[in-house]
């Protein structure tokens, strides 16, 4: 082999060697990622329906409200 080839090879390898090193935390980060997105999309769902099942609970009745419809 000459040269080229043994500085294009050498370069290919670094490189590939890197990749395997890299891709698993960039795959982890990438899972994290869309962890977070879930359960911060299932607390706002959360957040909406505690907010219509509290417009739709009725307002306890106080003694003034028995006194004034007496």
């Amino acid at each position: 082999m000459n040269t080229g080839t043994d500085n294009l090879v050498g370069i290919l390898l670094v490189a590939a060697v890197f990749v395997a090193l890299a891709l698993p935390s960039l795959l982890g980060l990438a899972h994290d990622l869309r962890v977070d997105r879930q359960l911060r999309r299932a607390q706002q769902d959360r957040r909406a329906q505690d907010a219509e099942r509290a417009a739709r609970v009725r307002p306890a009745m106080t003694a003034q409200d028995v006194t004034r419809a007496a």
